[in-house]
């Protein structure tokens, strides 16, 4: 199962506990297998690294999305983070998910189910593009309200970011063994962040 902070970390205290409900029959040959993560410092071409994937996907699912958001942690300037870019592909209803969930399959991704979390369906990326994962979320649902309230608050509060960031770094040392662990280890303070950007 992906770690949480692999969706985004704003929805780790759903994703901490869930199990994959759904997994793909095939295998494809060409999706990227992601190494074992590391925190970084903040890397300014994360946001280019973004579009350069925003430019590939959008054409293909725009006739089914409203929009396609850059989340979790490589979204926020200045915030240390996994190299990894988070990006949701917003879609107005459930309705629109089978649509959405097809057209990316024709780019080579390679759809995981929602992995425990309703409302968040998961991907592996196909090859030749920056390392992200992308995920289909309906507006408003609660996965993509975390991924959104999340980003925000850090983006607006620098001290919060700071903080997140130093747990996040005392905690780096369970990606290489033990990615579930490292999750459950920062969730108290995910739900605090997003417990004080709801409270506003």
């Amino acid at each position: 199962m992906k770690s949480c902070g692999s969706c985004s970390e704003s929805a780790a205290h759903q994703h901490s506990t869930g199990m994959a409900r759904r997994r793909p029959s095939v295998t494809l040959p060409s999706v990227v297998k992601h190494p074992a993560a590391v925190v970084v410092d903040y890397d300014p071409s994360w946001p280019q690294a973004f579009e350069r994937v925003r430019a590939v996907v959008w054409p293909a699912v725009e006739e089914t999305a409203i929009a396609i958001e850059h989340v979790g942690s490589t979204s926020v300037e200045g915030l240390a983070a996994k190299p990894i870019i988070d990006l949701d592909v917003v879609v107005a209803n459930e309705s629109n998910l089978p649509k959405a969930v097809a057209a990316l399959t024709t780019l080579g991704y390679q759809h995981e189910g929602d992995l425990g979390v309703p409302g968040r369906e998961a991907f592996v990326q196909p090859q030749g593009l920056p390392e992200h994962h992308l995920y289909v979320v309906v507006q408003g649902s609660q996965p993509h309200r975390d991924h959104v309230d999340f980003r925000n608050y850090l983006r607006a509060n620098p001290a919060t970011a700071a903080r997140y960031a130093t747990e996040k770094r005392r905690l780096a040392h369970l990606l290489a063994s033990d990615r579930d662990a490292y999750v459950s280890g920062k969730a108290w303070l995910v739900r605090e962040i997003l417990a004080s950007a709801r409270a506003r």
